[in-house]
């Protein structure tokens, strides 16, 4: 799947488009996975494309859905983000270049990712 071929903002809210596309932020607890615990897969909102199971879900309070990793090696891609002025690690669906948040260094062992 490409998205230069699909117009997103046919089937995506505003918010979503705004997140997903626009690489923006949804504001802390309002998102509607970030308290569920259902067993399950967490698939791209773009392209559908598997991204996490519910078995790497943590439980971090933060305010939005975190996992210890993604589903399968590949799925998604690393990008480096300097909007801030420093560097981070934004995470992007890899079928479809959808904004998934970023990663960070204080997840669970053994590899201490938390995206």
């Amino acid at each position: 799947m490409t998205n230069k071929k699909i117009n997103y903002k046919t089937f995506l809210s505003k918010e979503q488009y705004r997140i997903t596309r626009n690489g923006e932020t949804e504001a802390p607890y309002t998102g509607e996975y970030c308290s569920l615990f259902k067993p399950g897969t967490y698939h791209c909102i773009c392209c559908d494309a598997p991204l996490f199971s519910s078995k790497t879900k943590l439980n971090t309070g933060g305010g939005w859905p975190d996992f210890s990793q993604a589903i399968k090696e590949g799925q998604i891609k690393y990008v480096d983000d300097f909007t801030l002025g420093y560097k981070r690690i934004e995470v992007k669906c890899n079928d479809c270049d959808a904004h998934l948040g970023h990663i960070f260094n204080d997840g669970p062992p053994p590899d201490y990712k938390r995206y």
